[in-house]
């Protein structure tokens, strides 16, 4: 777009968004392959910094499953799931740990501040107060569940217009063990107690599909009763079970609107945000 009238107009459309949304919190959880293409995390921080400059409040979590296989495959650790969750043993908590914090969150850091911006490494341990699970009964080692959020931290780095980027990390209650937290879960928790304008699930998929095989089924909004309908009929299924069902917990504490949408596409937050139509799926109440 090289008309300067044009470009103009992209930024005149974009005003009643900035308008509704100045001042508010809007919570990014970034995961899936997304975070192993250097320039579309690159790209993606960069609209991070882009809605932060606008007035928003940005916070980030992020995941990293692949990057902390990789580490544990190199320490010859063999990865075992339970119902969807990684089985945790002590060597393994410090591999997550190590991956998560030391490594993962201070690229993303790097990153942002290199785009110009202002951003801290929040280590999660600092935020999410948990407890151990067992699903299914059994133990999986050092895995968590939040039970509650500090919010102290995050509420001070975004009130001085700094970016926290926080690790899905757990400080469990009692023994003060790291845990390793599902993202999605780590996130969502989070957004129930900071209650943002919005919930942003940024991954490798286009958003909700009433087929997950055809991109072309995907489902551009819904109401939280929808979604327990496309729960209770197995349209929601596997792996987008305990997101939607987080995201929906989320959406009752106040939260206002919950968005899934795909990050292997350019701007693709800021396509959601700021554009009437969208480009992925959105859950309101």
């Amino acid at each position: 777009m090289t008309d300067p009238q044009a470009k103009a107009s992209v930024l005149i459309k974009a005003l009643p968004y900035l308008q509704r949304f100045r001042g508010k919190t809007f919570l990014i959880k970034i995961g899936g392959s997304v975070m192993e293409d250097p320039q579309l995390v690159s790209d993606f921080m960069r609209d991070i910094l882009f809605l932060e400059v606008a007035g928003i409040k940005p916070v980030l979590v992020h995941g990293g499953g692949k990057a902390i296989s990789a580490a544990m495959a190199e320490s010859g650790l063999e990865p075992e799931w339970v119902e969807g969750f990684r089985v945790t043993c002590e060597k393994a908590i410090t591999l997550v740990e190590k991956t998560l914090t030391h490594t993962l969150s201070p690229q993303l850091v790097k990153l942002l501040n290199g785009h110009g911006g202002r951003a801290t490494a929040i280590p999660g341990s600092k935020v999410f107060q948990a407890q151990r699970m067992k699903p299914a009964g059994k133990d999986i080692g050092y895995v968590g569940e939040v039970e509650s959020c500090l919010v102290e931290e995050v509420l001070y780095a975004t009130s001085s217009n700094i970016v926290p980027v926080i690790s899905p990390l757990g400080h469990e209650v009692g023994t003060g063990a790291s845990l390793n937290i599902n993202a999605d879960l780590a996130a969502a928790a989070l957004a129930k107690a900071l209650q943002p304008a919005k919930l942003v699930y940024l991954s490798d998929v286009p958003g909700l599909m009433r087929d997950p095989s055809d991109a072309t089924t995907l489902i551009p909004s819904l109401s939280q009763n929808e979604a327990n309908g496309y729960l209770a009929d197995g349209t929601i299924a596997g792996g987008m079970i305990p997101k939607v069902t987080s995201a929906l917990d989320a959406l009752q504490a106040g939260t206002e609107k919950v968005h899934f949408i795909d990050g292997r596409l350019p701007h693709s937050l800021l396509l959601e945000i700021f554009t009437t139509t969208g480009i992925g799926t959105e859950i309101v109440l």
